[in-house]
C-alpha cells in the first residue's frame, strides 16, 4: 500500500452470492487482521462454503469488493493463489499413495526441485507427528491422520493464509483437539493467518480471535468470543457466603441489582446469583458494594453464556436444530 503499511489479511465489503432466486451470501462485510484466527460460525447451508470458494477464486462473486493479501481475486487471481491455501471439506490426500508421496506430489505441483520437496515431506511429516506412518499408504490412515496429512499438504506452498473449511467435521474429540493444537501452532510460530469456517461451537470458541456468526447470508454478529456472549442475556456473578446471615446482607446490600438465592446450591452453600455481562466494570460494582458494606464473600465466579446461547438468540435456532432442518 502507498503509505508503507499492509492492510488486512482479507477483506470483503458488501459480498453477495445467489444461485438462481436462492440468495446465499446477502452483502456481507469481512476483516481479517494478519496472524490471527477468523471463525465464521453457522449451520450447513449458511453460505461459509461460498464464502471460502469466493475468497480462494474458486468462484465468482455477484458484487462486492475483495482483497486477500492485497489482491483482488478478480483481477490477480494467481498472485491470490500464491499467498494461499486451502484445506476444504473433502480431503485432498490420495489414498494410493504414501503420506510421504503425497507430500512430494504436493511439491511437484508447487514447482519446488525434487530435493527440496523431500526435506519439506519429511519436516512436514515430524510436525505433524506422521513419521511413523509415512510410507504407509494413506488408505489405511485413520480420521484424524488424514485431516493431519490433508493440513500438512496445504503448508508446502508456504502460504501467508490458510482458509480451513470445516476442518474436523466426523472427527472424533481426540482428533478434533490435535487439529486445534495443530492450528494454533501455525499462528503463533509462523504468524500465519487462518480463517476457518466450522458449524461447532466449541471450536470457533478454543480457536477464533473474532467469530463472524452467519445465518441465511447475513453476518448477524461479529466479535471476540467474550463480545458475543455479553450482547446476550443469562451471565451472572455467582457469590458464596459462609452462613446464611453473610447472604441475606449481601441480598439487602445489592438491592436494585435483581441478585437472587441460587436454589440448587444445597443446603451447605448459601449462594447469590447477580445478572452481570461479564465485564470488569459489573464486577467491580458488585465487589465496591459488598466492600462498602463490609460484606465477606467466601467464593465468587463470573458465568457467561455459551455461544450455543449466542446463537439460539441471534437466530432462533441452536445450530443443532438449524444443521438437521436443513
Amino acid at each position: 500500500m502507498d503509505n508503507g503499511q499492509r492492510g488486512p489479511a482479507i477483506s470483503a465489503t458488501g459480498l453477495r452470492k445467489s444461485f438462481g432466486d436462492q440468495v446465499v451470501l446477502d452483502g456481507i462485510d469481512i476483516s481479517v487482521s494478519e496472524g490471527t484466527v477468523y471463525s465464521m460460525l453457522g449451520p450447513n447451508g449458511a453460505g461459509k462454503t461460498t464464502t471460502v470458494q469466493i475468497l480462494t477464486t474458486l468462484m465468482h462473486p455477484d458484487g462486492g469488493e475483495i482483497l486477500v493479501d492485497g489482491h483482488s481475486p478478480a483481477t490477480h487471481p494467481d498472485a491470490v493463489r500464491g499467498a494461499i491455501g486451502v484445506t476444504g471439506q473433502f480431503s485432498a490426500v490420495d489414498d494410493l499413495l504414501t503420506g510421504r508421496e503425497n507430500l512430494i506430489l504436493m511439491g511437484d505441483l508447487h514447482h519446488l526441485p525434487r530435493r527440496d520437496s523431500k526435506r519439506l515431506a519429511a519436516d512436514l511429516l515430524e510436525r505433524f507427528d506422521l513419521v511413523d506412518a509415512a510410507d504407509k499408504t494413506a488408505s489405511t490412515y485413520s480420521g484424524g491422520m488424514v485431516r493431519r496429512l490433508d493440513l500438512a499438504m496445504t503448508l508446502v506452498g508456504d502460504p501467508r493464509i490458510i482458509f480451513l473449511d470445516e476442518p474436523t467435521t466426523g472427527l472424533d474429540p481426540r482428533s478434533r483437539r490435535a487439529i486445534w493444537d495443530i492450528i494454533r501452532g501455525l499462528v503463533e510460530d509462523y504468524n500465519v493467518t487462518v480463517f476457518l469456517t466450522t458449524q461447532y461451537l466449541e471450536e470457533a470458541d478454543q480457536l477464533a480471535d473474532r467469530i463472524a456468526v452467519l445465518d441465511h447470508g447475513r453476518i448477524v454478529a461479529e466479535g471476540t468470543a467474550g463480545e458475543l456472549k455479553r450482547r446476550v442475556p443469562g451471565g451472572h456473578i455467582r457469590l458464596q457466603f459462609a452462613d446464611r446471615r453473610g447472604r441475606d446482607a449481601a441480598s439487602t446490600a445489592l438491592d436494585g441489582l435483581d441478585a437472587r438465592t441460587v436454589d440448587d446450591a444445597g443446603e451447605a452453600e448459601f449462594t447469590l446469583a447477580v445478572p452481570s455481562d461479564g465485564g470488569v466494570t459489573s464486577l467491580r460494582a458488585v465487589l465496591d458494594r459488598l466492600d462498602y458494606e463490609q460484606i465477606e464473600v467466601s467464593g465468587l465466579s463470573v458465568h457467561t453464556p455459551t455461544l450455543d446461547d449466542v446463537f439460539l438468540t441471534l437466530t432462533g435456532a441452536s445450530t443443532m436444530e438449524k444443521a438437521v432442518a436443513r
